[in-house]
């Protein structure tokens, strides 16, 4: 694996560490009742969900290249 896309990878499980984070919180602040917005439920939803999809298609793009 080259170095860039080992910078990359790791760029990418970074977000989506990140994300899945924000939403953790995100929902523990609506089980508290601190937070009502199911609109922004959501958008912390996409963005988790969009996050990790863009690295298991990285991941599965290294692993099928390395074939």
């Amino acid at each position: 694996m080259m170095d860039e896309q080992a910078w990359q990878l790791d760029e990418l499980r970074e977000e989506a560490r990140y994300r899945r984070e924000r939403l953790e919180l995100y929902r523990a602040r609506m089980y508290g009742g601190r937070a009502r917005s199911e609109h922004r439920l959501r958008e912390y939803e996409r963005a988790s969900e969009g996050a990790s999809a863009r690295l298991r298609r990285a991941e599965a793009r290294l692993s099928s290249s390395a074939d």
